[in-house]
């Protein structure tokens, strides 16, 4: 039986709180896309191996757009994570889902545009063939690893709602008033910019994935008759995200043990999404793509000889 290892991708004061009074050690990585946004921070958790992963680096220094998404989930499954809890500011879409809830999301929209979001591309300069690989993704976010989290939230001392679309926009800039009312007519539940391609390359990874969304605010399709002044919004804004994140933490440190002691987890449709998935010719696909990224296709590299 594999050992679960879990993956947390947050912003820093995730990882900080999960550090403290606790034995670490970073991880600087290397990967065929680059570095990741930040070192690995690696910490055990209830005799649960955890690494953390900045998505924004080091003084939030990344944009949604520009953050290296292949290059995070790759170092995660380099060093063997099973399982990628994910956190991320939203703004909520939906009266019911109030500033400082949680959501465990169940299904994307994806509306970006500017960012790779394959392994089997042919890289940015099409100095490699690009491989037809085909995941299903019809559930994005992992079954198994929601109804822990789920199992797990009644005494975090917050709303967590137990699905929830995510509307992932390419940004930087916030949505318009006119796009905030289609979003919610599409269906939406919440909107961010960092979901995608984090879950579609979580899932070509063979990982399991649940995103613990964090409402900060309502999209500004909501109106009071009211301006706030901007400095106390965003006063109110940072202090409703601060409430969120330690919900998420707490449900994220109590749902690891159980994580970790899931013995359905191997099962998990998640842990063969490249099975039916590679459509190319899978000797010669495998053949080139092998040894550039051995830690995705390890296990059917038997299959190139």
């Amino acid at each position: 039986m594999t050992r679960e290892i879990i993956g947390v991708i947050g912003g820093t004061g995730l990882g900080e709180a999960f550090a403290k009074g606790r034995t670490t050690r970073t991880i600087e990585i290397d990967t065929p896309f680059g570095p990741p946004s930040a070192p690995l921070l690696e910490l055990e958790i209830d005799g649960t191996p955890v690494y953390f992963l900045s998505r924004h680096g080091a003084g939030h220094r990344f944009s949604p757009s520009a953050v290296p998404y292949r290059a995070n989930v790759f170092a995660l499954k380099r060093v063997g994570v099973t399982t990628i809890l994910a956190s991320g500011a939203v703004g909520s879409l939906r009266e019911q889902i109030e500033p400082g809830h949680l959501v465990l999301c169940d299904q994307l929209i994806d509306k970006t545009f500017r960012r790779a979001g394959t392994f089997f591309d042919g890289g940015t300069a099409g100095e490699r063939p690009a491989w037809a690989v085909h995941v299903e993704f019809a559930d994005p976010f992992c079954r198994r690893a929601r109804r822990v989290l789920e199992a797990e939230a009644g005494g975090i001392g917050t709303q967590v709602h137990a699905a929830g679309t995510y509307v992932c926009m390419e940004g930087p800039q916030f949505s318009t008033r006119a796009e905030s009312h289609m979003h919610r007519a599409w269906g939406g539940d919440v909107i961010g910019m960092t979901c995608s391609p984090e879950v579609r390359l979580a899932r070509e990874a063979e990982m399991c994935y649940a995103l613990i969304a964090l409402p900060t605010d309502y999209d500004c399709w909501r109106t009071t008759g009211q301006e706030a002044e901007k400095h106390d919004l965003l006063g109110e804004i940072i202090g409703n995200l601060n409430r969120a994140t330690d919900h998420a933490i707490r449900l994220i440190g109590t749902a690891i043990g159980r994580l970790a002691a899931d013995k359905t987890a191997e099962g998990c449709q998640c842990r063969h999404a490249l099975e039916l998935a590679i459509w190319s010719n899978r000797r010669a696909a495998l053949g080139e793509l092998g040894p550039r990224l051995g830690p995705l296709l390890d296990r059917f590299m038997d299959e190139k000889t």
